[in-house]
This record gives C-alpha cells, sequence and structure tokens, in this order.
C-alpha cells in the first residue's frame, strides 16, 4: 500500500467540521428544492485550487455540481474514479427535535442536524480528500471527479441528468457516499413504488346501496395482496423483496360513499427480480378485484430503481478492503443496504462498472429526528477516501 500519512497531514480537523456544519446550515430539503445553495458553498471553498468545476442547472435553485481533480499528466483515456454524493436531504418531519434542525451543533463526538448523516458529511469529506489531494499535487494516473447531485431523496433527478448527459461514461469505478458507518458494502435494494387507485360511486351515507365503496374495493384488493406471495429468490447478501403499503387515502366525509380510495406501494427488490413481472401481477390483482366489485382503477408507476450488486471478490472491492485494513485494521465481510441511492441509475447506465457504498454516516439516523453524525468516522472517511484514491489512480 502507498503511504498517505503526508496527505493525511494536511487534514485541518476543525476547519473540516466547521465545513460540515456550514453545509447542515443551509436548508437543502428536497421538497423546497435549494440544492444550488449547498453547490454554491461548495464551490466558493474550492475557489483557488486547481480544480475543474462544472455546473448543470436544473432549475433556479437546483443544479448538479462536478469537481474533477486531473493531474498534469492525465490522459483522456486513462481512468476515471467518481465520488457520488447527493446534495438534498429528507423534510424534518412534524416530530419535536432536541436541537436546531439545520443548527449543526456539535456536542460531544456527535454533530448533529438535518443531512449529518444522510448525507452532507459524506459529500464533505470527499470534497476535503479532494482538497488534500489537490494540495499535496498527487499525480494521478486517471482522473477523481466528484459527482454532486440534486433529487435523490425523491427520484434520483440529478443522477439522470449525470447519466442523460454523459458525464460519467469514463468512469472505471464509484464511490456513493451514503451512510454506512464506514463499512463496506456493495450492494443495496432496487425500489419499485406505485400508487393505486380503485373508484367506484358516490351516494348519500344513509343510502351506501345507491353507490359503490371504493375504500370496500380497496379492502379487497389489500387482502388480496396480503396473499400475494411475490418471487423471487432469497439474496445472500440483501436477503428476501418485501413489499409495505406505505400511505392510504379515500374518502371525503363520513355521510358520503367513498368514490375513491388510493395507496401508495413500496416495493424492495433483490438481483434476479423483474419488476415489470411485479407490476403485471399487481395489476391482474387489480383486475380481479375491480371485475367482482363494478368498479375500474388506475395503476401508477411513481419510482422504479433497480437494485445494485457487485461481486466481492471484484479488485476495486478487494482495493477498497485492503485501503480499511490497512488504516483501520478492520477486516470484515462486504455487506449490502436496503436503502436505494444514486447508483441505481449508474448501475443500470454502466452495468460492468463495480459501486462501493461507503460512507460516515450512521444508516439508522438517516431520516430521523435529531439526526447525528459521529465526528471520527466523518474524520476517518476523509483518510479512507484519500488513501482510496491513491491506491486506486496514484502514481507515488
Amino acid at each position: 500500500m502507498i503511504d498517505c500519512s503526508k496527505i493525511f497531514d494536511l487534514i485541518d480537523e476543525k476547519d473540516a467540521i466547521a465545513f460540515l456544519r456550514s453545509l447542515i446550515e443551509i436548508n437543502s430539503v428536497t421538497l423546497i428544492g435549494n440544492e444550488k445553495a449547498v453547490s454554491d458553498a461548495i464551490i466558493n471553498r474550492l475557489r483557488g485550487y486547481n480544480f475543474e468545476i462544472v455546473t448543470d442547472v436544473l432549475s433556479d435553485k437546483r443544479e448538479n455540481l462536478i469537481v474533477s481533480y486531473k493531474s498534469s499528466n492525465h490522459d483522456k483515456n486513462s481512468k476515471a474514479l467518481i465520488f457520488s454524493g447527493h446534495l438534498d436531504t429528507v423534510p424534518p418531519g412534524n416530530v419535536k427535535w432536541n436541537h436546531p434542525v439545520f443548527g449543526g451543533v456539535l456536542k460531544g463526538n456527535k454533530l448533529y442536524g438535518r443531512g449529518s448523516t444522510d448525507m452532507k458529511s459524506g459529500v464533505a469529506s470527499m470534497i476535503i480528500a479532494l482538497e488534500c489531494l489537490n494540495k499535496a499535487q498527487i499525480p494521478l494516473n486517471g482522473e477523481l471527479r466528484f459527482v454532486g447531485t440534486v433529487g435523490e431523496e425523491v427520484d434520483c433527478i440529478g443522477a439522470k441528468r449525470v447519466v442523460e448527459k454523459g458525464q460519467i461514461d469514463d468512469a472505471a469505478a464509484i464511490v456513493i457516499g451514503e451512510p454506512t458507518a464506514n463499512k463496506i458494502k456493495i450492494a443495496h435494494k432496487g425500489v419499485l413504488w406505485l400508487k393505486i387507485s380503485i373508484f367506484g360511486k358516490t351516494a348519500h351515507g344513509s343510502m351506501p346501496s345507491l353507490g359503490v365503496n371504493a375504500i370496500m374495493g380497496m379492502n379487497a384488493f389489500i387482502n388480496e395482496l396480503k396473499d400475494y406471495s411475490i418471487p423471487f429468490e432469497s439474496h445472500d447478501i440483501l436477503g428476501e423483496s418485501t413489499i409495505n403499503i406505505g400511505t392510504i387515502h379515500g374518502g371525503v366525509s363520513t355521510n358520503v360513499v367513498p368514490d375513491q380510495c388510493t395507496i401508495q406501494l413500496d416495493i424492495r427488490t433483490v438481483p434476479g427480480q423483474n419488476h415489470e413481472d411485479i407490476e403485471k401481477d399487481i395489476r391482474n390483482l387489480l383486475e380481479k378485484v375491480t371485475l367482482q366489485n363494478s368498479m375500474t382503477y388506475k395503476l401508477e408507476k411513481i419510482n422504479d430503481l433497480a437494485c445494485v450488486h457487485t461481486e466481492s471478490n471484484h479488485p476495486f472491492i478487494k482495493l477498497a478492503k485492503d485501503t480499511q485494513k490497512a488504516l483501520f485494521q478492520i477486516k470484515e465481510d462486504a455487506g449490502g443496504v436496503n436503502y436505494y441511492t444514486d447508483a441505481s441509475v449508474y448501475s443500470k447506465h454502466l452495468p460492468e462498472v463495480p459501486v462501493l457504498i461507503y460512507g460516515p454516516g450512521e444508516p439508522q439516523m438517516a431520516h430521523q429526528p435529531d439526526e447525528w453524525v459521529d465526528i471520527q468516522n466523518y474524520l476517518d472517511s476523509i483518510r479512507f477516501y484519500i488513501s482510496l484514491a491513491v491506491q486506486y489512480l496514484g502514481e507515488m
């Protein structure tokens, strides 16, 4: 392994923490579309460095950010290592927080705030890793590229834009900085979200026989769904496929027969499953129920992202394991996560490119009130990203 200790000496820990706090203080909740403010903060920090910076504006307050570090001997045909992170966060929710949502409060060894775990700590550590490599003027046999995207928490619209523009077509390997508590992950489940509406006929609540109750129709469909066994083969890392009814809405008033009921399904898939086949099965159940009850239905696909899996014996994953062992004396099997990432979009486009999921955030704190990241994990992840880039691209 190449010794990176002199590069590590360039990490200013207080400054690294302050930088992360500054990103947490920015409200970049997906629903308000303010990721440009995060992008601007990163660009302002990188002024004076020898980076190639490209922004891609999706709307007034939303833009993807690409930061590239190329040494002087860079060749256009050399490989590119992609560091990927999203700039948005989920909303704070309706539960009371003990710390300010966007305060970036440091207490003990934890830094609190929305996005601290998911995933501004991953973004900040990747950016600081690029800074340190630039300061040290490390010659790279290729390009290290940070890709910051918008909208990952909803539909991965930023990653889709990256693929449409061919901005990672030269990728040889991809690192996703999502929360793994600095553990090596090589797989995540796919996601299929379906919005299902069943339509009946309205009537006065005192005369239900004159109407067709859509809620009762949905109840019949849910019962069919309970008996439905989703076809899958258990994956050695990701386990089983799952179905969850996430929302249900129906009716307008107690004294009115409801003529519409809507649910949303969250289906998580594992390698080997076909989303089109699952959707077809669900549609068959709907046709059965609505035909029996003189109703109609509408099925909408609102999210469709593939699962991701890189073999644990892939050379890039083995390099990541070796890097982790050399730095932290940790040796463990690579695992998987249940959440999805931008890698769903990237891997569909570049199926042969290995994907490593590795970030300082705590997976169980993602989307939670009083979200936090462990400061030591955050600082260690900077060292890991630096070392991985040097081992993979360096010519020291």
